[in-house]
């Protein structure tokens, strides 16, 4: 109990010193390019990132399983995972550049081609830092990974800071500050675990272990994917609908109101690896134990933001920012019940069947679309934020549900809930 308190706890601190980072490096550019540019700034971190999942097939979802679970004593897992970690990222970039005029045109009018282009090369970069994380995580070494959670946003605001103070400014010192950002975080990061001995008696990669971590990362990319774009999906509808300034206000008020989010983020990054070496029937049993304490712990953490968001917001931000305030508070009220899906979400990846998760996870997404292009052009930013909380209401409901199917006592090992997990599940068998 006290070993896993002690790695809560370091992870939350992590995660609010990478929020105090992140909160920094957004004030910058809020005070430099204003809400456009914070828009700009939104749309660079999240959209390579997801190309470079979707490309890698989940593979930082799945390292973690698999070097903590039933395959942490295969040598032949390191460098599989690294080979993966460059193709997949290779291949997103690729994929990336090739489709920057499509890009240009719907997403970034007000960057040139050539920078669109450049940005391409943060799909690889992403992968390569996320995996080098995930490795971390995966082999016992959380303060490993709590280093690169604070260093991969501590490096961005450090390094956009000397770009303006070297005379690069607007939307190239984005895009160049993020680059450097991702390669000062992998160098760092891969360095310490070459010398925790990572790569120590590694043996050459493994096709068919390869095709076993893309099995079950399908599995958890989907989920990975749905949580992306139930985040983030409204920030691209914003963009495209209402304009990038009211994005800026919007992506000030959804990381206000995601400051919630660091104590159940902790929660399933701690937890998972201790669920998969834990079996399923420990892991059962502590989840069950551990929900009602994290729901009561997150929800009471709602109330004291809900009240300072009035004046937090508009002093940090200025008052150009105060329409954040509401949809920040709305928000805030669809992240009350996360504590308790952070704990099933860390049961169902460590017990190998994260295709469930990303059940729960869609149903919470086909809200979000639905009520997205309803909302969205009447309400613009307050439209998104309701949207976004009963879309986080409707994917803890489903999650309760499946975790009410495996996490019984009397649950058959085998049972099948989900026919999409029940398909992975076997191609991951053969």
């Amino acid at each position: 109990m006290r070993g896993r308190s002690s790695g809560l706890m370091g992870n939350v601190a992590a995660r609010l010193a990478a929020v105090v980072s992140l909160a920094l490096a957004t004030l910058m550019v809020a005070r430099y390019g204003g809400p456009a540019a914070v828009g700009i700034y939104v749309l660079l971190r999240v959209l390579p990132s997801l190309v470079g999942v979707v490309v890698s097939a989940g593979l930082p979802g799945a390292v973690t399983y698999f070097l903590a679970g039933p395959y942490r004593e295969d040598r032949r897992l390191p460098l599989t995972l690294v080979a993966m970690a460059l193709a997949g990222g290779a291949a997103g970039a690729a994929l990336w550049m090739a489709s920057a005029p499509l890009l240009e045109r719907v997403l970034f009018p007000d960057l040139a081609l050539g920078l669109v282009i450049l940005a391409g090369v943060a799909v690889l970069t992403r992968v390569i830092v996320a995996t080098s994380k995930s490795c971390s995580q995966g082999s016992d070494d959380l303060p490993g990974a709590n280093r690169v959670i604070v260093t991969e946003e501590f490096m961005f605001l450090l390094a956009y800071g000397l770009l303006w103070a070297a005379g690069v400014e607007g939307y190239t010192a984005v895009v160049a500050g993020l680059l450097i950002a991702d390669v000062a975080t992998f160098s760092l990061s891969w360095g310490r675990l070459i010398r925790r001995g990572f790569f120590h008696g590694a043996a050459r990669p493994s096709l068919r272990l390869a095709r076993r971590v893309a099995s079950y990362g399908l599995r958890a990319q989907v989920g990975g994917v749905f949580t992306l774009l139930n985040l983030r999906l409204d920030f691209i509808l914003l963009s495209v609908l209402t304009g990038p300034a009211v994005l800026g206000v919007y992506a000030i008020a959804s990381k206000f109101a995601e400051l919630l989010k660091v104590p159940t983020l902790a929660l399933t990054y701690v937890l998972y690896p201790k669920f998969a070496k834990d079996g399923r029937a420990r892991a059962a049993t502590k989840a069950r134990t551990l929900m009602p304490k994290a729901g009561l712990l997150v929800a009471g953490g709602a109330i004291p933001l809900w009240l300072a968001a009035s004046f937090v917001i508009p002093a940090i931000y200025g008052s150009a920012f105060s329409s954040a305030i509401v949809p920040a508070q709305i928000l805030l009220l669809g992240l009350a019940l996360e504590g308790v899906a952070a704990v099933i979400t860390a049961f169902l990846y460590g017990i190998g069947r994260p295709g469930l998760n990303s059940c729960a996870l869609g149903a919470g997404l086909a809200v979000t679309v639905v009520l997205d292009l309803i909302l969205i052009p009447r309400f613009g930013a307050v439209g998104a934020a309701s949207a976004s909380t009963v879309a986080y209401a409707t994917s803890t409901l489903a999650l309760l549900f499946f975790f009410r199917r495996l996490g019984r006592p009397e649950a058959a090992p085998a049972r099948e809930v989900s026919a999409l997990d029940s398909a992975l599940t076997r191609a991951d068998a053969r």
